[in-house]
């Protein structure tokens, strides 16, 4: 039985989706609910699964190309097995499109595979192509590379002199849909807030000895690792509290107070910077805190984020200290007013009732919509945080 694979359903706001890696070719048999296709959004990465135990019959859209919701972008055969021929009837639905692909030969070179050559400088004539009418796929080029690595680059002529400079290549691979809407969003932030950044620093040292006394205890009773995140959000969401500006949006001529605490966590992931939503933090323990994190960061990597969990947040939070950065002027998160950036923990000498001790410090920087966030608000902000970090048991007694 010959089954159309479309596009699923797009999110609200979605008018389109690009294509992003087949992770089957035409004539390999699946599984029921193995992953086919990965279908990329502005937002998010959405999965199809095969509907049956079958077989991948025919592709209609290569990677790269754009595609709208619930179009037809595959056919499937439910119950065949790899290599099995389909029935005449199967066979004469597909279009011609695939006998020309077949006299192309390996001509026909998907987005991701042209990228996966040009990375790795491989002369595609020496691969045979396993796909439909000798197509190459990406995986016979991951295979050639690592069985014959990469083609070496052509020896210069024996009159012609060597080059002096060396090699000077270039590769060019498109953006990705996230990639796209990130720069956009850099560049709405950029154009359309007043942003300004002040600093401040925190000895670490209080939350440092308070982890390590309690880390093996707290990992036992609760299964989840403590950290550092889930102090700055608890301490984020008090300074939140007393700074409703800060928890504030701009909408047209009306400032938009929320009565309620959703914190976007900046979480890197192979496809780029995304801010999923820590709803209602003021109401999670320590504990839940920790394990929401966790768990939005697997997704991220994953890219099983859905659009809810990356949709609305009053407040981001990102930490480049993970990556090594001492100081930075994070990039607000539109239609958000601020965004907190925490940084490297470097042991610096510090002075301490008029000596000199070396302390754990850690620079603040908190960015912010001069519009509608003023100077008084941001930084009593940022030293709420400060006395929150600096002195912890003060997150615990509410005060």
């Amino acid at each position: 039985m010959s089954i159309e694979i479309k596009v699923p359903v797009l999110p609200e706001s979605v008018a389109d989706a690009t294509i992003a890696t087949w992770h089957v070719q035409p004539g390999e048999a699946v599984s029921r609910d193995q992953n086919l296709v990965d279908i990329e959004t502005d937002k998010v990465v959405l999965e199809v699964v095969a509907p049956e135990d079958g077989q991948l019959a025919e592709i209609l859209h290569n990677e790269g190309d754009t595609v709208l919701a619930e179009q037809v972008i595959a056919r499937f055969v439910a119950g065949a097995k790899a290599g099995q021929e389909v029935s005449k009837a199967e066979a004469e639905a597909a279009p011609a499109a695939e006998a020309a692909e077949a006299e192309a030969g390996n001509d026909a070179l998907s987005p991701s595979v042209r990228r996966l050559v040009a990375e790795h400088n491989v002369d595609v004539a020496k691969i045979t192509g396993s796909g439909v009418g000798g197509r190459i796929t990406k995986e016979d080029v991951e295979a050639f590379i690592k069985g014959a690595g990469a083609a070496p680059a052509a020896a210069p002529a024996a009159a012609a002199p060597a080059p002096a400079l060396g090699d000077r290549s270039e590769k060019r691979v498109p953006m990705t849909r996230l990639r796209k809407r990130i720069a956009e969003r850099l560049l709405e932030a950029k154009n359309s807030t007043a942003m300004l950044t002040t600093f401040n620093e925190v000895n670490m040292a209080p939350i440092m000895t308070l982890r390590k006394q309690y880390k093996d205890i707290f990992e036992e009773r609760h299964g989840i690792r403590l950290g550092f995140m889930s102090f700055y959000v608890k301490a984020v969401v008090e300074a939140l509290k007393r700074y409703p500006e800060v928890n504030a949006s701009i909408d047209g001529d009306d400032i938009v107070y929320h009565n309620y605490f959703d914190v976007s966590i900046a979480v890197s992931t192979p496809r780029g910077l995304v801010t999923p939503v820590l709803r209602d933090a003021d109401k999670l323990s320590v504990a839940e805190i920790e394990k929401g994190i966790k768990e939005l960061a697997v997704k991220g990597q994953q890219g099983k984020l859905t659009v809810d969990e990356l949709s609305g947040g009053n407040f981001t939070i990102t930490n480049g200290g993970v990556f090594g950065s001492l100081m930075s002027t994070p990039i607000i998160n539109p239609p958000q007013s601020a965004i907190l950036g925490m940084h490297a923990i470097k042991d610096r000498p510090m002075a301490v009732n008029g000596e000199v001790v070396v302390q754990p410090m850690m620079y603040l920087a908190l960015s912010y919509d001069h519009r509608i966030v003023d100077g008084r608000e941001s930084v009593g902000f940022l030293v709420t945080i400060k006395e929150l970090l600096e002195d912890p048991t003060r997150l615990l007694l509410d005060i």
